[in-house]
């Protein structure tokens, strides 16, 4: 048996299993959830990848929270096959596989792309085919999607139809006017909402470069928060070990152990 087989039967028994959970005599909780219900763990499951993701890639615990966001998946396919038997798990894999393979004329086909750039903009291009005219090229980002996540999607669209810089430096360009113009309104005493735009427009700048950059600006911002977090906890036990509280401290004692904690880290 090969790794497909392998997998066509792992997947096979879960959703053996998923289905027993939810038929009489089943789990009585797992037999009461409903798609809206659902959502919450789906979210949660998601953010839990990442995390497992930013914590330790290919661990156990990043095999294990994999299955628990697989497992939504195969709950949502359940549920709905329960009143829309044509809405099932075997349909959500032929529909993306069919996908994988439309889209990909340059592995299936006759067409070529020569670079993950080509690939890219062969993919966007499909998608407003089938798409039609009545759909803008950056429809397909979720409005859910944190804010900076959805700005690189964005970005990537829009670069998919050629408006975009050459390279990075006119992305860093730009990057630069937006903050001039931010500091600019803030030295002007204009209003919140216009500094408010001015920023995000520096946010969104910053998004391009990003991007020119092959960083993934979500998984670039949580970093820096984990690090952040890091350090700011170990100036808490700093402050503890000297009998004080870090909020008891003034800036300039907070900032000798901020740069303690950056040595430490």
């Amino acid at each position: 048996m090969n790794r497909h087989e392998t997998a066509a039967k792992a997947l096979q028994r879960l959703s053996e299993i998923m289905h027993t959970l939810r038929a009489p005599g089943g789990c009585a909780w797992d037999a009461e959830q409903t798609i809206t219900s659902l959502r919450q763990y789906l979210i949660e499951e998601t953010y839990e990848v990442l995390d497992a993701l930013d914590d330790a890639p290919g661990s156990d615990a990043h095999l294990e929270e994999l299955g628990d966001l697989l497992l939504q998946i195969v709950f949502q396919a359940e549920i709905l096959q329960e009143t829309q038997p044509d809405f099932n798990f075997e349909s959500i894999a032929n529909t993306i596989t069919d996908k994988l393979i439309r889209r990909h004329p340059h592995v299936f086909g006759d067409a070529k792309a020569d670079n993950a750039s080509e690939a890219l903009k062969n993919w966007e291009q499909i998608k407003s085919e089938e798409r039609g005219t009545q759909k803008s090229r950056l429809h397909g980002v979720p409005k859910a999607l944190p804010a900076l996540l959805a700005a690189q999607r964005t970005g990537e669209k829009a670069a998919a139809t050629g408006f975009d810089w050459p390279d990075v430096n006119g992305a860093l360009l730009k990057a630069e006017e937006e903050w001039d113009e931010f500091t600019s309104a803030l030295a002007a005493g204009e209003s919140p909402e216009r500094i408010s735009e001015e920023l995000g427009d520096h946010l969104f700048a910053i998004s391009s470069v990003a991007r020119h950059l092959n960083i993934d600006v979500e998984s670039c911002l949580r970093s820096a928060v984990a690090k952040f977090t890091e350090r700011f906890k170990h100036m808490e036990q700093a402050a503890i070990a000297q009998g004080q509280s870090i909020s008891d401290l003034d800036l300039n004692a907070q900032e000798a152990l901020w740069q303690k904690a950056k040595i430490n880290s």
